[in-house]
C-alpha cells in the first residue's frame, strides 16, 4: 500500500516520506479500512515534530489518528456484515505505529464507527479528535444546558464544533473568541451569541458586561498557557474551566488568585477518554448527524502527496477549520 511515514522526528519536509508498505491484515477483533480521507490535527504535527517527545515511539510511524473509509476486510470474531460499511475512525495512531496517512489501516472494531450515508467522507475524518473533544468538553460534569459558555478559539477545528454543539445542548449564552472579522462571521453563523475579537477587544470586560459582572459558567479552553489569566477573570466563582490543549508542556497558575475564584478545573486529552464518556460523545454526535444540520468546516482538502504542505498549514495556524488529505 502507499503510505506516508517518518523514522525520526523533525520538520515535516525533512522527515515525512511517501513509499510502499505491506498491506495490513486484520487480527482477531480487528477490521481493515480502505481509507478515503485522513485528518491532520495539531497533535499529529506536534508528535511528528518531536514536541511531545524527541524519542520515536516506534521505529517507523505512519501519522494521523483521524480518518474515514470503507471496511474491506474483517478479522476473526468480527461480523462479516461490516464489510462495505462507511466508517470514521478514532485513535488510529494513538499508541500504535500505523495511522491513517495510508491506503489501509487495521483497528479494533470499536474504533471504526458507522458513518451515515448523508455525511461527506471528509467530514468523517474530523470527528475522532475535533468533534469528540468539543463534545466531551461540553458534556462532562453535567453538561451546559442553561449555562453561559466561553469557547476560546471559536473558529478553530474544535471551537467551531463546540459552538454548534453548545447551541444544540441548550447553552443559555455562548461567547466565542476569534482573531479576525472573517472568523467572527463564521462563528456567528455557527450559533455564538457574542463574538469577541481578542486582538482588538478586552475579552474579560466583555464577558463581565454580558454576565452582569459574574463571569461565565464554563470556559472551554484550547491553550491554557496563552489564556490562563483571561480564564481566571472570565469564569465565575465556583465555575467550570475545561482545558483540552496547551501551547507548552508546562505552565504555572497563581495560587491565591485562583483560590479566590475556586473554579472546578478539568484537563483532558481525547485519546484517553473513559469508555463511557466516549460512548456518550459518539451517541450524541450520531444524534446531531441524524439531524443533518451540522456545518463541517474544512479549511483545505489536499492529496496525500501534499502531506508536508498539510502539516505546515496546520502548524502555521492559518487554517480556519480542519485540514484533510484525500487518500484515493
Amino acid at each position: 500500500m502507499r503510505a506516508t511515514f517518518y523514522e525520526r522526528t523533525g520538520a515535516a519536509r525533512d522527515v515525512l516520506r511517501i513509499g510502499e508498505l505491506p498491506d495490513p491484515v486484520p487480527g482477531p477483533g480487528e477490521l481493515r479500512v480502505k481509507l478515503q480521507w485522513s485528518g491532520v490535527n495539531p497533535s499529529d504535527v506536534k508528535s511528528r515534530a518531536g514536541l511531545r517527545s524527541p524519542v520515536m515511539p516506534f521505529p517507523r510511524v505512519t501519522p494521523h489518528s483521524d480518518g474515514m473509509g470503507v471496511v474491506d476486510a474483517v478479522g476473526p470474531g468480527v461480523d462479516a456484515g461490516r464489510l462495505g460499511e462507511r466508517v470514521w475512525l478514532w485513535n488510529g495512531a494513538w499508541a500504535r505505529p500505523a495511522g491513517t496517512a495510508a491506503q489501509y489501516i487495521t483497528v479494533p472494531e470499536q474504533q471504526a464507527v458507522p458513518l451515515p450515508d448523508g455525511v461527506p467522507g471528509e467530514a468523517g475524518a474530523c470527528f475522532g479528535i475535533p468533534a469528540l473533544t468539543a463534545l466531551h468538553a461540553l458534556l462532562v460534569d453535567g453538561g451546559v444546558a442553561g449555562k453561559t459558555v466561553l469557547v476560546a478559539g471559536g473558529a478553530g477545528a474544535v471551537g467551531h464544533y463546540a459552538v454548534q454543539f453548545a447551541r444544540r445542548l441548550g447553552a443559555k449564552h455562548i461567547v466565542a473568541t476569534v482573531s479576525s472579522a472573517e472568523k467572527a462571521e463564521l462563528v456567528r453563523a455557527a450559533g455564538a451569541d457574542t463574538v469577541v475579537d481578542y486582538r482588538t477587544e478586552n475579552v474579560a470586560e466583555r464577558v463581565h458586561q454580558i454576565t452582569g459582572g459574574q463571569g461565565v459558567d464554563r470556559v472551554i479552553e484550547v491553550d491554557v498557557v496563552a489564556n490562563a489569566a483571561l480564564n481566571m477573570e472570565a469564569v465565575r466563582p465556583g465555575g467550570e474551566w475545561v482545558v483540552y490543549g496547551s501551547g507548552a508542556v508546562q505552565f504555572t497558575l497563581p495560587f491565591f488568585a485562583l483560590a479566590a475564584r475556586s473554579p472546578r478545573i478539568r484537563l483532558f486529552i481525547v485519546y484517553l477518554l473513559e469508555a463511557a464518556d466516549r460512548r456518550r460523545a459518539i451517541d450524541t454526535l450520531n444524534g446531531f448527524l441524524a439531524r443533518g444540520d451540522l456545518v463541517h468546516q474544512i479549511a483545505a482538502r489536499l492529496p496525500l502527496e501534499r502531506i508536508v504542505e498539510a502539516h505546515e498549514l496546520v502548524e502555521s495556524g492559518r487554517a480556519i477549520g480542519n485540514v484533510v488529505l484525500s487518500i484515493d
